[in-house]
Parts: structure tokens; C-alpha cells; sequence
């Protein structure tokens, strides 16, 4: 890294995405039995994407799942061909995390800062790096989601720090 003082944290996860054919097989697992609780859904059609929003856990130690399913399985993104399709981090600073790790190699998706499906500015860390940038996410879409101030303050001594 060119510059080894990051001027943000990554304070934990905020979600998990699961992706399968039909989502209702999902939420007989995740709701039904494992008892998750649906909080929210989210259609898109650019993202390609139709997901029940699931929670575990309260407050800012609460840890979305989304359960998603394609609105056309035959279109990108196909958010059903990986059943593990994201993981979500909370950040404390996204616009200056998404610059310092841009300046420092970091390959991110199209689609730059934007609104996700819970409200918070998202963007994601491609899965694969490429010449001009780097470092990827090794094969793992990663979401960087924007913590409101409640979390940061509940998550960012929990390591300690």
C-alpha cells in the first residue's frame, strides 16, 4: 500500500446476500426455521434483483441476510448463480474509503456511491482485480455500506481500538 494510515475503519459486518432461483426456499431455511425476521423487501430491475430483507439481531448489532432471487434469471446481474452473492462491511467514512482504496488499487464495480436497498450508501469492491487496479476481492463481492452514527459509535471500540 502506498499509504498504510487509513483515513477510515471498517467497523463489522452489516449484511450478508444470498442468492438461489426462489427465494421462498430460502425463507423456509432463514425465516422459517433458522427464525429470522423479514424487515423489508427490494425490487430492482436495473440491479436484476428481487430480496426479502432479513435481520438478525437489534440495534446497531443487528446483521442483515438478504434473501434474493433474479426478476430474469436469464439477465445480468444474475444474483442466483452464487449462493453466497455478497457480504456487506460497515465503513465508517465510505467516500474516503472508496478514494484512499481507489489510489491505492483497489478495483471497484460500476455504479460508484449510491443508495442500496437499506437505505445506506453503498458501493461494492469487484470480485476480480485487473491491470489497472490490482485488488480485487479474490472471487467475493464485497459491500462497503456507510454506518449512520449509532453504529459507529456502538461497533468502533469494539476491537479494542
Amino acid at each position: 500500500m502506498a499509504d498504510s494510515a487509513k483515513p477510515y475503519r471498517i467497523l463489522g459486518v452489516q449484511q450478508i446476500a444470498i442468492g438461489g432461483p426462489d427465494k421462498q426456499a430460502l425463507r423456509r431455511l432463514w425465516v422459517d426455521v433458522l427464525g429470522l425476521t423479514v424487515i423489508g423487501n427490494f425490487v430492482s430491475e436495473r440491479e436484476n434483483v428481487d430480496e426479502d430483507i432479513c435481520a438478525i439481531g437489534s440495534g446497531p448489532h443487528k446483521i442483515e441476510v438478504d434473501l434474493m432471487q433474479p426478476l430474469d434469471p436469464d439477465k445480468k446481474p444474475a444474483v442466483h448463480t452464487t449462493p453466497l452473492n455478497h457480504v456487506g462491511l460497515w465503513v465508517d467514512d465510505l467516500p474516503m474509503a472508496v478514494e484512499w482504496m481507489t489510489a491505492n488499487g483497489v478495483r471497484f464495480a460500476p455504479g460508484g456511491i449510491r443508495k442500496g436497498a437499506a437505505g445506506f450508501d453503498i458501493c461494492f469492491i469487484h470480485p476480480k482485480s485487473n491491470d489497472e487496479f490490482p485488488i480485487g476481492g479474490e472471487g467475493v463481492l464485497i459491500e462497503l455500506v456507510q454506518a449512520p452514527a449509532e453504529v459507529i459509535v456502538a461497533l468502533a471500540g469494539a476491537d479494542g481500538n
